[in-house]
């Protein structure tokens, strides 16, 4: 597999995107005016301790507070259950080292923990730990073992703290390993150093920038080149390289092509169809994808296809290139939480079983943590994939402020007959000389046309005259009256 990593800097964001193939998998969005949080080390205050939740409210200085479940504060679990209640751990006023583990998504805070984790290249430290532990993705004991060995081995006699070894340490060097020993432990110390005399909501640990993390954490043996749009993060990545991944250093690249680097590669057009409802299948079929609170689902139709030998056949090839899709589009718009994958009902055991495998295979490329359960009795595919940040949508848009996020409109005539009860209501209550409605041109149009005859019967009904009046900066559920 050819992987290419493209940066597109700019003073306000960071944008990224992942090409496989020539097809993007993958984007990534950081704003300058809103960073994400998820690695920060700050020194909390403690603003209110909820026994019933077993939870507490951290202020780290954000617009709302962040979130601290009992389970979360290291040191307090025996046999994997918390074995101090959170009132006899915290109080209120109290000065506490905290980690976000989630950025703030939608309504809720930031999700934080008192276990620190700091990532390396190929390791992430583990400061109060003393255990090594394996990344799940190197699935070979005999190789986990000799990781384990291995990491011991370097690691100086008086180390305290725990390690995890990243799935990119298979084919790092003892000095590479022993370099990111270094690095991590020099962070530490300085975290350390900072919080002995912090006042509280002081940032003690900025994770690294997007154009960094990429370095870090994107990077592996199958990326060709990283191309950046920008001389200063150029020179930047470069300096950062060649001290912590000298072998990724010479596979970045300036781009000083005319062309906007996202435009030469199709990612702007990606971008926009990431955020439609619909995908459109190369078959003739389509999937329907609609982001809620609660959970994301993922609705699989055959739409124009008609290529199989029979309907039977038809249906398993269009949900085969339906799990493929799918586990791109997860990626490209970051969804995350509860997902559900209605698939076209088979009804063979066999094609399930297929397509369940050929979706498990697609999903394996990701990154991020997953799990993917069997067919439902209902025929529905549930699954979870981890969510730290905020999808795509939730970065690039905001609900329409007509709709609210309904993705819906009254019409015109139910919006007419809301009018004509509250004119009713009204009349009864005010003496008024004459009433005005205030309403949008479709609304208006519909008075003069379809509803006059129910408009001059409630006139004649009331006994006052009715106007109209079109205000053009109304949308179509917003209305007036006014009592003249």
């Amino acid at each position: 597999m050819t992987e290419e990593i493209l940066i597109n800097v700019t003073p306000q964001e960071t944008r990224v995107a992942v090409i496989e193939h020539g097809v993007t998998q993958e984007l990534h969005i950081e704003r300058i005016s809103a960073r994400g949080l998820v690695g920060n080390v700050y020194m909390g205050r403690v603003v209110r301790v909820l026994p019933g939740m077993q939870s507490a409210f951290i202020d780290i200085g954000g617009e709302r507070a962040a979130f601290l479940h009992v389970a979360d504060i290291w040191g307090n679990r025996h046999n994997g259950a918390p074995s101090t209640p959170i009132e006899k751990l915290l109080a209120e006023g109290q000065n506490l080292m905290v980690q976000v583990v989630k950025d703030p998504l939608g309504t809720k805070g930031a999700r934080l923990s008192t276990q620190i984790s700091i990532a390396g290249r190929f390791l992430v430290y583990l400061p109060q730990e003393s255990h090594i532990g394996i990344s799940q993705r190197i699935e070979d004991e005999e190789e986990r073992q000799h990781l384990r060995e291995k990491l011991q081995q370097l690691l100086p006699p008086e180390e305290k703290g725990g390690f995890i070894i990243r799935t990119m340490a298979e084919t790092a060097s003892d000095r590479e390993l022993t370099l990111d020993i270094e690095y991590l432990r020099k962070l530490w110390r300085d975290i350390r150093e900072k919080a002995r005399a912090a006042a509280p909501l002081t940032p003690l640990y900025q994770d690294l920038n997007l154009s960094l993390r990429v370095l870090r954490d994107f990077v592996h043996d199958e990326t060709a080149r990283i191309l950046i749009d920008s001389r200063e993060s150029f020179q930047g990545m470069r300096e950062f390289a060649q001290e912590f991944t000298p072998n990724v250093s010479q596979r970045i690249e300036h781009y000083q092509g005319e062309r906007p680097l996202f435009d030469l590669y199709g990612v702007e057009d990606e971008i926009e169809k990431a955020l439609a409802r619909r995908v459109d299948l190369k078959s003739g079929g389509y999937l329907i994808i609609d982001q809620t609170e609660a959970l994301t689902t993922v609705d699989v139709n055959t739409g124009g296809f008609v290529g199989g030998r029979s309907f039977d056949d038809t249906i398993f090839k269009t949900n085969l290139e339906a799990a493929q899709v799918i586990a791109r589009q997860l990626r490209l718009r970051n969804l995350g939480g509860i997902i559900i994958v209605d698939f076209i009902d088979m009804d063979t055991e066999e094609h399930k079983n297929a397509v369940l495998s050929e979706f498990r295979k697609a999903l394996a490329r990701d990154r991020t943590r997953m799990t993917v359960n069997g067919f439902t009795q209902l025929g529905l595919v549930e699954m979870t994939r981890k969510r730290t940040r905020e999808s795509l949508a939730h970065v690039l848009c905001e609900p329409c402020p007509v709709c609210e996020g309904r993705g819906e409109l009254k019409t015109a005539q139910t919006v007419c007959y809301k009018i004509l009860r509250e004119l009713l209501r009204e009349s009864r209550q005010f003496n008024a000389r004459e009433f005005r409605i205030l309403a949008s041109q479709q609304v208006i149009d519909m008075f003069l046309d379809e509803e006059s005859q129910g408009l001059a019967m409630l006139s004649d009904f009331i006994g006052k005259p009715v106007s109209l009046q079109v205000e053009s900066v109304y949308n179509q559920e917003q209305f007036d009256i006014v009592l003249m």
